[in-house]
């Protein structure tokens, strides 16, 4: 069985390995610091500040400081523990998410998409640990964060019990973060590792329009944004959206919106003027 730590190193974040055995009971306790408890085999039971809960593989428990938890092992359960000082992250990330979602204790069942993203920052995070340098510290919490943003979004995500269902909103929340990157509906379907006939299927059924549309309709909401509210050069525009020419950004925004981008901006400039 692995070892339980009461106290965390100078730089606030610990990731380590706790192994259950089969029966084993971690009576109630708390501590002074929060805890992700990642179930990476096995199934037990859970108590959070009093209430019981099944724990099985790809469960996630959030414990905030000071809050009485428990774990029971049915079977060999091995847990991966991730212990952090709140201090550790930025003023703004405690605001927005450690406090806001993240100050009762809490299991989360995320489902299999989310789940292979926790995986992937529980890994690199193992690895950075492992380096142990100044630059692997700071990394650290970066990924720190993502994995909180990971657990928050898998629990908006959505609620549906078909599996295409679930895979439409990550492909619709992949555009809203990576918009700016994408080229084509083949770099959508080789990060989701489909097909672009069965992305554009499931996508339309969801949302009723392709994944192309639905990235165009986001950047140009964004342009018409930042045509009114900055003094950005078009040219600057077109790029930081992600289009591959000013004359493709043109014939998407007039497509859109029956004027070019110049006469847009001429238009509400001059309608929010005093």
């Amino acid at each position: 069985m692995g070892k339980q730590t009461t106290d965390l190193p100078a730089e606030g974040i610990l990731l380590y390995e706790f192994k259950h055995t089969d029966g084993d009971i971690i009576k109630e306790h708390d501590h002074h610091f929060y805890q992700v408890l990642y179930a990476l085999e096995g199934e037990g039971k859970i108590t959070l500040d009093g209430k019981v809960s099944a724990y099985t593989q790809d469960n996630v428990a959030v414990i905030a400081p000071n809050s009485k938890h428990s774990i029971m092992s049915n079977t060999k359960l091995t847990v991966l523990v991730l212990a952090f000082d709140g201090n550790s992250l930025d003023t703004s990330i405690q605001e927005a998410l450690l406090q806001v979602f993240f100050n009762k204790s809490k299991l989360h069942r995320p489902n299999p998409f989310s789940v292979s993203e926790l995986r992937q920052l529980f890994r690199k995070m193992l690895f950075e640990q492992a380096s142990g340098n100044i630059l692997s510290i700071l990394v650290t919490r970066i990924m720190l964060s993502e994995l909180l943003v990971v657990l928050v979004r898998s629990q908006q995500l959505q609620q549906s019990s078909d599996a295409n269902g679930l895979r439409a909103e990550r492909i619709r929340h992949y555009i809203d973060t990576h918009y700016f990157e994408i080229l084509n509906c083949n770099d959508i379907s080789a990060k989701q590792g489909i097909s672009t006939r069965y992305l554009n299927n499931i996508f339309k059924k969801q949302f009723e329009m392709t994944p192309m549309q639905y990235l165009t309709d986001i950047r140009i909401k964004m342009a018409k944004t930042m045509l009114v509210e900055s003094e950005k050069d078009i040219v600057s525009i077109c790029f930081e959206l992600g289009f591959e020419s000013v004359s493709t950004f043109y014939r998407a925004f007039k497509d859109s919106l029956n004027m070019p981008p110049n006469k847009y901006r001429t238009i509400h400039k001059a309608q929010d003027a005093p």
